[in-house]
């Protein structure tokens, strides 16, 4: 079984093969020794999961049938996971863009008004911290001078996320420094841009890509929880270590997007 891993990794890309089909094994494996074999009973029982892993091994090492049939019941899964990740990332992308399906249009706009009550405008907490800070809380003072930067950076929210509002505030400064679309001329950007903006803008929309990715593995190891509770908790911490590089992929493909429409502005509708 290892030794078919290390022969797929010289034959499949690398971002292929370490986004998808590698931590697809690991969730197979997981689930496998964890919620089939511990489950929640014996979670930290080590020697029966060592002797678990060591039969299966022996099992798949040779080339009996059945270890071929024991090789193709582990594959399946592993392959399956791999390219199903891909659609859950997407829906993921789509959800973090804020660009909700229609039937989920009323969970959007309550959740987007939920943001907006939360929303305290930058004077506003200015002043507070100045306040704070007068009366000898810098703590405190801190605290409000961050969040009164963050929301003059990110202004109110207009979403039910915060990368949607990034996306959107970048659509507008597109819109305003040059009179482009972002949505229309991403494909002409990239075809007539030069290499070195394409690859920028590459790198950036595959980080984010990478991130939403991360979010569904995390999905899927929260909810293996139900059978083995430590799966639960490696998923929530890859849950936010995954947010936070979304929305840090996000922040840099909308820097990258705008450098890309100033330095290639769209031409003038009826110039072609």
């Amino acid at each position: 079984m290892l030794g078919l891993l290390a022969e797929l990794q010289k034959r499949i890309p690398d971002g292929w093969f370490l986004r998808r089909l590698l931590p697809a094994a690991l969730f197979v494996v997981v689930a496998l020794v964890g919620g089939g074999t511990l489950g929640h009973s014996r979670w930290n029982d080590v020697p029966l999961a060592r002797a678990r892993i060591a039969d299966a091994l022996r099992t798949s090492g040779g080339l009996s049938a059945d270890g071929f049939a024991s090789l193709v019941l582990f594959a399946v899964p592993v392959v399956a996971a791999a390219f199903a990740v891909p659609y859950a990332a997407a829906a993921i992308g789509a959800l973090a863009s804020g660009a909700w399906p229609w039937w989920l249009m009323p969970v959007g706009r309550r959740v987007t008004a939920w943001r907006v009550g939360r929303w305290a405008a930058p004077d506003l907490l200015a002043r507070q911290a100045v306040r704070a800070r007068a009366d000898g809380r810098a703590l405190r003072a801190d605290r409000l001078d961050a969040r009164a930067a963050r929301a003059r950076s990110a202004g109110r929210p207009d979403s039910p996320t915060w990368c949607g509002d990034r996306f959107r505030r970048t659509e507008a400064q597109v819109a305003r420094d040059t009179g482009g679309d972002v949505v229309s001329g991403w494909t002409a950007l990239l075809l007539g841009a030069e290499e070195a903006p394409r690859a920028a803008l590459a790198q950036t929309r595959d980080s984010y890509d990478a991130a939403c990715e991360a979010l569904a593995w995390s999905a899927a190891f929260a909810v293996l929880g139900a059978w083995w509770w430590p799966a639960a908790v490696a998923g929530v911490l890859l849950g936010l270590a995954s947010w936070r590089s979304l929305r840090t992929a996000a922040e840099a493909l909308c820097r990258t997007t705008e450098a890309a429409f100033t330095l290639h502005p769209p031409d003038p509708p009826g110039t072609r």
